[in-house]
């Protein structure tokens, strides 16, 4: 289960104690110097952080493994996820709200507006950010309960400015960080979006799921934005997701990880 930019393992909580009562063993990483106190300063090496050395972390963690997981990731969490799989590292991928792939136009005004307090920045790409509690209330968590708001704000750390430029301004990444083979994915892929999204709207989570056609189911949940795994009501979508991988992925007699 791999969190999305700014978060950590925290964000999981909810999916991890459903599925854990529907007798998945769940794993939730933390991302390379994701792992500090909220009121400590970055890592000095993660604005330079690349989305590969992300990647290249979850697969090492995933080769530990006794067979391949399945593979679910939230936001940029699900953009590697992407990547996971086609490296043919995963049974399954379940897409919440993700992040899209190099090929894939993102720009909207709603994103621009949601990243304009680091966009505007000068040497931004190349420096550690975090989103204003005004900004992630707008980009992500506006359909939270404003005390809700306040507790999940306090828990963001610093996220890497390569990575963001690598993910929103593909176009101009020579190493193509964030290109997803599409022929190479061989798993089912389940792809969640919210109709309230700003973060990764739903046009957009919709061409992520065309990609990877005819492995790909789309769902997409009204009165939902970002924070799916998290928002009032995110117990249906859990109940999705749980019957698509019933229905998705072979029993065996080993307990199903995610």
């Amino acid at each position: 289960m791999i969190h999305g930019m700014w978060a950590g393992p925290w964000c999981w909580e909810n999916y991890k104690e459903f599925l854990e009562k529907k007798g998945y063993h769940c794993i939730t990483t933390t991302l390379r110097h994701h792992d500090i106190d909220p009121s400590d300063p970055p890592d000095p090496k993660l604005g330079t952080t690349s989305l590969l050395d992300y990647a290249n972390d979850l697969e090492k963690e995933i080769l530990q493994l006794e067979s391949k997981p399945i593979v679910m990731g939230h936001s940029m969490g699900g953009l590697l996820a992407q990547i996971l799989g086609g490296r043919d590292l995963a049974k399954a991928l379940v897409l919440l709200a993700p992040a899209s792939p190099y090929g894939i136009i993102s720009i909207r005004p709603c994103l621009i507006k949601s990243f304009w307090g680091i966009l505007r920045k000068w040497g931004f790409w190349k420096t550690a950010n975090r989103l204003t509690f005004d900004e992630a209330v707008y980009s992500s968590l506006h359909l939270l309960p404003e005390d809700e708001q306040k507790l999940i704000h306090d828990k963001f750390v610093y996220e890497s400015g390569r990575v963001a430029s690598e993910i929103g301004l593909w176009f101009l990444d020579p190493d193509k960080a964030s290109y997803v083979d599409a022929s190479k994915i061989k798993c089912p892929v389940l792809v969640i979006s919210g109709s309230e999204d700003r973060m990764t709207p739903a046009d957009i989570t919709e061409m992520v799921a065309k990609k990877y056609e005819p492995l790909s189911t789309y769902k997409l949940f009204e009165n939902h934005a970002h924070l799916v795994i998290a928002e009032p009501g995110w117990q249906k979508i859990a109940d999705y997701v749980s019957e698509w991988l019933k229905s998705n992925t072979t029993s065996s007699n080993n307990p199903p990880k995610s």
